[in-house]
Protein backbone atom coordinates (compact mmCIF):
# COMPACT_ATOMS: atom_id res chain seq x y z
CA UNK A 1 0.00 0.00 0.00
CA UNK A 2 1.40 3.38 -0.79
CA UNK A 3 1.53 6.02 1.30
CA UNK A 4 -1.13 9.11 0.38
CA UNK A 5 0.82 12.02 -1.78
CA UNK A 6 1.85 15.15 -0.36
CA UNK A 7 -0.50 18.17 -1.12
CA UNK A 8 1.24 19.41 -4.57
CA UNK A 9 -0.76 23.13 -4.75
CA UNK A 10 1.56 25.79 -5.85
CA UNK A 11 2.05 28.88 -4.35
CA UNK A 12 0.27 30.78 -7.10
CA UNK A 13 -2.59 28.32 -6.58
CA UNK A 14 -2.93 29.38 -3.36
CA UNK A 15 -2.55 33.29 -4.25
CA UNK A 16 -5.48 32.64 -6.34
CA UNK A 17 -7.53 31.35 -4.00
CA UNK A 18 -6.48 34.07 -1.26
CA UNK A 19 -7.02 36.64 -4.15
CA UNK A 20 -10.59 35.39 -4.47
CA UNK A 21 -11.12 34.90 -1.22
CA UNK A 22 -10.67 38.85 -0.41
CA UNK A 23 -12.05 39.64 -3.14
CA UNK A 24 -15.55 38.02 -2.55
CA UNK A 25 -15.25 40.21 0.50
CA UNK A 26 -14.45 43.30 -0.98
CA UNK A 27 -17.41 42.63 -3.46
CA UNK A 28 -19.96 41.69 -0.37
CA UNK A 29 -20.51 38.32 -2.16
CA UNK A 30 -20.55 36.78 1.83
CA UNK A 31 -22.72 33.86 0.67
CA UNK A 32 -19.65 32.58 -1.85
CA UNK A 33 -16.91 33.67 0.52
CA UNK A 34 -18.70 31.36 2.70
CA UNK A 35 -18.01 28.60 0.32
CA UNK A 36 -14.42 29.16 1.11
CA UNK A 37 -14.66 26.76 4.32
CA UNK A 38 -15.22 23.64 5.60
CA UNK A 39 -18.31 22.78 6.92
CA UNK A 40 -15.61 21.86 10.81
CA UNK A 41 -13.39 24.99 9.72
CA UNK A 42 -12.60 26.99 12.51
CA UNK A 43 -12.07 31.10 12.27
CA UNK A 44 -10.30 32.75 15.26
CA UNK A 45 -8.89 36.24 15.60
CA UNK A 46 -6.55 36.14 19.08
CA UNK A 47 -6.49 39.24 21.17
CA UNK A 48 -3.49 40.61 22.75
CA UNK A 49 -3.18 40.46 26.19
CA UNK A 50 -1.53 43.13 29.02
CA UNK A 51 1.69 41.96 28.42
CA UNK A 52 1.65 42.24 24.46
CA UNK A 53 1.38 38.36 23.90
CA UNK A 54 -1.75 36.84 21.66
CA UNK A 55 -3.93 35.36 23.64
CA UNK A 56 -3.85 31.11 22.81
CA UNK A 57 -6.80 29.61 23.79
CA UNK A 58 -10.01 30.44 22.09
CA UNK A 59 -12.01 28.38 24.52
CA UNK A 60 -10.53 30.27 27.82
CA UNK A 61 -9.34 33.30 26.90
CA UNK A 62 -10.36 36.49 25.24
CA UNK A 63 -10.76 36.97 21.32
CA UNK A 64 -11.10 39.40 18.95
CA UNK A 65 -13.68 37.31 16.95
CA UNK A 66 -13.82 33.31 17.14
CA UNK A 67 -16.25 30.87 15.36
CA UNK A 68 -15.52 27.14 15.93
CA UNK A 69 -16.93 26.16 13.11
CA UNK A 70 -18.49 27.20 9.70
CA UNK A 71 -21.94 27.62 11.07
CA UNK A 72 -20.86 30.24 13.28
CA UNK A 73 -19.37 32.30 9.92
CA UNK A 74 -23.00 31.57 8.27
CA UNK A 75 -24.52 33.32 11.44
CA UNK A 76 -22.19 36.58 11.05
CA UNK A 77 -23.05 36.80 7.29
CA UNK A 78 -26.89 35.88 8.12
CA UNK A 79 -26.43 39.38 10.71
CA UNK A 80 -24.88 41.41 8.27
CA UNK A 81 -27.62 40.77 5.34
CA UNK A 82 -30.52 41.33 7.72
CA UNK A 83 -28.76 44.38 9.82
CA UNK A 84 -28.93 42.51 12.83
CA UNK A 85 -25.75 43.35 13.62
CA UNK A 86 -24.83 47.55 14.82
CA UNK A 87 -21.13 46.76 13.73
CA UNK A 88 -22.75 46.40 9.86
CA UNK A 89 -25.41 49.40 9.73
CA UNK A 90 -25.86 52.08 6.89
CA UNK A 91 -24.28 53.10 4.97
CA UNK A 92 -22.19 49.88 4.38
CA UNK A 93 -18.63 50.13 4.76
CA UNK A 94 -16.05 49.29 1.75
CA UNK A 95 -13.31 47.48 1.67
CA UNK A 96 -9.64 46.81 -0.41
CA UNK A 97 -7.70 43.96 0.79
CA UNK A 98 -4.19 43.61 -0.32
CA UNK A 99 -2.17 40.27 0.30
CA UNK A 100 1.40 39.32 -0.08
CA UNK A 101 4.46 37.39 1.25
CA UNK A 102 2.85 34.11 0.91
CA UNK A 103 4.52 31.23 2.47
CA UNK A 104 3.94 27.63 2.45
CA UNK A 105 4.79 26.78 6.12
CA UNK A 106 4.11 23.20 5.97
CA UNK A 107 2.71 19.71 3.65
CA UNK A 108 1.25 16.79 4.87
CA UNK A 109 -0.99 14.59 2.37
CA UNK A 110 -4.12 16.52 1.25
CA UNK A 111 -3.55 19.33 3.37
CA UNK A 112 -1.66 22.61 3.08
CA UNK A 113 -0.60 25.40 5.69
CA UNK A 114 0.40 28.61 4.88
CA UNK A 115 0.82 32.34 6.17
CA UNK A 116 0.72 35.81 4.56
CA UNK A 117 0.19 38.99 5.23
CA UNK A 118 -2.50 41.55 4.45
CA UNK A 119 -3.36 45.18 4.58
CA UNK A 120 -6.95 46.43 3.83
CA UNK A 121 -8.71 49.42 3.99
CA UNK A 122 -11.98 50.42 5.29
CA UNK A 123 -14.12 53.67 4.33
CA UNK A 124 -16.70 54.57 6.05
CA UNK A 125 -18.93 57.83 7.68
CA UNK A 126 -16.35 59.53 5.33
CA UNK A 127 -13.49 58.59 7.23
CA UNK A 128 -10.80 55.40 6.04
CA UNK A 129 -9.12 53.28 8.32
CA UNK A 130 -6.49 51.10 7.69
CA UNK A 131 -5.93 47.29 9.54
CA UNK A 132 -2.79 44.92 8.67
CA UNK A 133 -1.96 41.79 10.07
CA UNK A 134 -0.79 38.21 9.17
CA UNK A 135 -2.84 35.43 8.93
CA UNK A 136 -2.15 31.48 9.06
CA UNK A 137 -4.48 29.23 7.16
CA UNK A 138 -4.75 25.55 7.06
CA UNK A 139 -6.01 24.59 3.46
CA UNK A 140 -7.57 21.13 2.68
CA UNK A 141 -5.99 20.37 -0.87
CA UNK A 142 -8.20 17.60 -1.95
CA UNK A 143 -10.81 18.77 -4.36
CA UNK A 144 -11.01 20.61 -7.08
CA UNK A 145 -10.49 24.09 -4.80
CA UNK A 146 -9.13 24.53 -1.55
CA UNK A 147 -11.06 25.02 1.32
CA UNK A 148 -9.70 26.73 4.25
CA UNK A 149 -9.88 24.62 7.51
CA UNK A 150 -8.48 27.17 9.81
CA UNK A 151 -8.10 30.65 9.96
CA UNK A 152 -6.15 32.71 12.44
CA UNK A 153 -5.88 36.23 11.65
CA UNK A 154 -3.44 38.31 13.67
CA UNK A 155 -4.52 41.61 14.02
CA UNK A 156 -1.15 43.91 14.13
CA UNK A 157 -2.83 47.41 14.90
CA UNK A 158 -2.10 49.00 18.39
CA UNK A 159 -6.01 50.72 18.20
CA UNK A 160 -8.88 49.69 16.38
CA UNK A 161 -11.32 52.69 16.29
CA UNK A 162 -14.76 50.75 15.98
CA UNK A 163 -15.88 46.87 15.91
CA UNK A 164 -13.68 44.94 13.72
CA UNK A 165 -15.61 42.40 11.60
CA UNK A 166 -14.74 39.47 9.18
CA UNK A 167 -14.86 41.35 6.24
CA UNK A 168 -12.68 44.36 7.58
CA UNK A 169 -9.33 41.80 7.43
Amino acid sequence: MTAPAVASISVDEISAFLFREARLLDDRQFEQWIECYREDAMYWMPAWDDNGELTTDPYSEISLIFYPNRAGIEDRVFRIRTDRSSATSLPEPRTNHHISNVEVLDRRPGEVDIRFNWLSSYFRYKTTDQYFGTSFYTLDVTGESPLITYKKVVLKNDYIHHIVDVYMV
